[in-house]
């Protein structure tokens, strides 16, 4: 039972998640010490989104962009890290419960749970296709993909067998955007010898999607970009066209077409985590929680929802996206209106700073849609600015020191591909055939 009774007198805030809105909470909320926060994560690490598709090809370790949160919160002792899967919460009493009954109880609640995959119900995308939206993920992808290279590099030491692979990866915003430009790029830059047999150049990679562009929130103009150079670089863009089921080695496209498919990769889209529909609140849009304009979730003053947990609106009465960046400043947000609540003070509306967006597409190339207006650059100028955003953006100084050194070496002295196989993985039958 894990419960608040024997912790020192101050305000008790619960924060269940650690992610950008959850973790960014608790460490503006760590800096009054007459506040308590207890955050909780079924993981003991807060993962860096933006980049497990890095993990995922090899080029950075999985500590580049997993930051253990006991570390972060080492020198903060009014803050409790707690390890517990959440399955229900009741907003009445502002309390969480974990699968293995413990309850969590606060003068205020903060509900940052994040996202799950949404697999839209299409047949065979849980049991056939990859995610890419966890540590996890991108950890199993890496093992998956490279435990596929071995083989095929096996298979192809006789001669006489026919090797092809084929990477389809579903679903054109940044997630798919980035893993299909990195996977190519180190399938275009690894050294030959990594694999003696099999010639890389060979593979396809595929990407594919039911819209007509790649980067929908994107301008046409950096869209036009990502296209163009991804295609320069050898993937197979195929656009307007839904995926209707994924099977063992193919995937069923609704126009009656078909394409093999040695590895799936699932970028298809997000939906709020399960626990959405056990908050006691009936979810709005997306799955997510309806919050007023403050973060409070309406009829319950002291709890709050972020992030991609939740529904939050700009001054026009639009939906904020589904961003790190509009997650962290919730994050900080919240904390502030929740220390003014403890001093009485009013609590102000949330108004997202539109910084702009970006996204990766490989070596020298990305675009980047900066400001409020969304003025766009791209190239290697935009490669450099989504380096060095991301860099700051870390968590750790350590992470930020090695990512960049890793980025450096990977820039200057060629791609550092890590095949390190450290799950056994089941290929598909036909894999490799």
């Amino acid at each position: 039972m894990g419960s608040t009774t024997d912790v020192a007198p101050g305000k008790h805030v619960v924060i269940v998640g650690a992610g950008f809105a959850g973790l960014h909470c608790a460490m503006t909320l760590a800096r009054d010490e007459d506040v308590r926060v207890t955050i909780i994560d079924r993981n003991n690490y807060q993962q860096f989104q933006p980049l497990l598709y890095q993990v995922a090809t090899g080029s950075l370790s999985a500590e580049s962009a997993a930051f253990n949160l006991r570390s972060i919160f080492s020198r903060h002792a009014n803050v409790d890290v707690h390890i517990s899967e959440i399955v229900s919460v009741d907003p009445e009493t502002r309390s969480a419960t974990g699968r293995n009954g413990d309850v969590y109880q606060g003068d205020y609640l903060v509900l940052a749970a994040g996202t799950e995959a949404n697999f839209f119900d299409i047949p065979g995308v849980a049991e056939y296709a990859l995610p890419m939206y966890s540590l996890r993920d991108a950890e199993r992808l890496r093992s998956t993909l490279f435990a596929l290279l071995e083989a095929s590099d096996l298979k192809a030491a006789d001669k006489s067998a026919d090797v092809k692979v084929s990477i389809v990866v579903v679903g054109a915003g940044p997630t798919g955007v980035e893993t299909a430009g990195a996977i190519v790029d180190m399938f275009n830059r690894a050294p030959k010898h990594l694999f003696s047999n099999f010639d890389l150049s060979k593979a396809t990679v595929t990407l594919v999607n039911r819209g007509k562009t790649v980067l929908p929130p994107f301008k046409a103009a950096s869209q036009d970009y990502v296209a163009r150079v991804l295609s320069e670089r050898g993937v197979i863009v195929r656009l307007g066209t839904a995926v209707k089921e994924i099977t063992q080695s193919e995937v069923l496209f609704a126009d009656g077409s078909h394409l093999p498919a040695s590895l799936v990769i699932w970028a298809g889209g997000l939906k709020a985590a399960s626990l959405a529909k056990d908050v006691g609140i009936a979810p709005g849009r997306g799955g997510r929680i309806d919050v007023n304009d403050d973060l409070t979730v309406p009829g319950h003053p002291q709890v709050y929802a972020l992030g991609d947990f939740a529904n939050a609106m700009d001054k026009h009465g639009n939906y904020l996206p589904q961003l790190g960046s509009v997650a962290l400043q919730a994050g900080r947000h919240c904390a502030r209106n929740i220390l003014a609540a403890t001093r009485g003070e009013p609590l102000e509306p949330f108004a997202h700073f539109d910084k702009g967006i970006m996204a990766m597409v490989g070596l020298d190339a990305a675009v980047a849609e900066i400001g409020p207006r969304h003025f766009p650059i791209d190239g290697p100028l935009a490669f450099a600015a989504w380096l060095g955003i991301h860099a700051v953006l870390l968590t750790t100084v350590r992470a930020r020191t090695e990512a960049l050194l890793e980025w450096a070496w990977d820039y200057i002295g060629g791609t550092r591909v890590s095949p390190i196989l450290d799950q056994q993985v089941e290929l598909p039958k036909r894999s490799t055939e």
